[in-house]
């Protein structure tokens, strides 16, 4: 892996929040999701992770932070970024950084994750976060020579199908810390309270991303009305 840069650099030990709702929900809004971000980086967010063209370029156009950007197309399989087409337009969008789906699994466009990135850089000046979901897929994204690699991936299920009580995968960013100790990595997935960002970063994590205990109040409601049964 090359030499840090400032962005990652900056980031190191913070919050990084992901700012997203799903098609058809309320906040389903490039100009809401900006101002949602803008709330969270005036709580002390040091990034925001965030969704699709339209909340990209809103959000960039409203927050100093650095902007972590994806492109989800389809529900299964590789989704996030799936394809080299997607990560440029990220970058166009205003990403600094562009979050791909770093597994094995085939990709639309029939590149690897490995010839992605590297034809992603010849094209772009960008910064490329790896989601995994395997250790394997860590090692892959750290030969591919990424900037970040991230646990996204290792719960394998989407975020408005968890409770509170599930936590972050500690076991595999323990092991992707310890195997590369120089290698920035983030702590993503379940993170749904202080306590968890807390242990992650305990863990070894290079920084934390929060997204649904944070932004998607309509899990956060379904997590209290399930604590008084209701």
């Amino acid at each position: 892996m090359s030499e840090l840069s400032p962005l990652v650099r900056s980031i190191k030990g913070g919050l990084i929040v992901s700012v997203q709702a799903y098609p058809g929900e309320p906040l389903r809004h490039p100009e809401t999701m900006a101002l949602m971000a803008e709330a969270c980086e005036q709580g002390g967010a040091v990034a925001i992770r965030c969704q699709g063209l339209a909340d990209i370029a809103a959000i960039k156009g409203r927050v100093e932070v650095p902007v972590i950007g994806l492109w989800k197309e389809g529900h299964e399989g590789v989704y996030i970024t799936p394809t080299l087409r997607h990560a440029i337009a990220c970058v166009n969008a205003g990403s600094d950084v562009v979050a791909l789906d770093a597994t094995s699994r085939p990709r639309p466009d029939g590149r690897t994750f490995e010839q992605t990135v590297r034809e992603l850089r010849a094209r772009c000046d960008t910064l490329v976060m790896a989601d995994c979901m395997t250790i394997e897929d860590i090692r892959g994204a750290v030969r591919a020579g990424v900037d970040l690699v991230s646990t996204t991936l290792s719960h394998n299920k989407a975020a408005i199908d968890t409770t509170m009580g599930d936590g972050p995968d500690l076991a595999l960013l323990r092991q992707a810390t310890a195997e590369f100790p120089d290698v920035p990595v983030i702590c993503e997935g379940h993170v749904h309270t202080p306590a968890d960002a807390a242990a992650a970063l305990t863990a070894g994590a290079w920084a934390v991303v929060a997204g649904t205990g944070i932004t998607h109040p309509t899990s956060i409601t379904r997590w209290f009305c399930a604590a008084l049964g209701a």
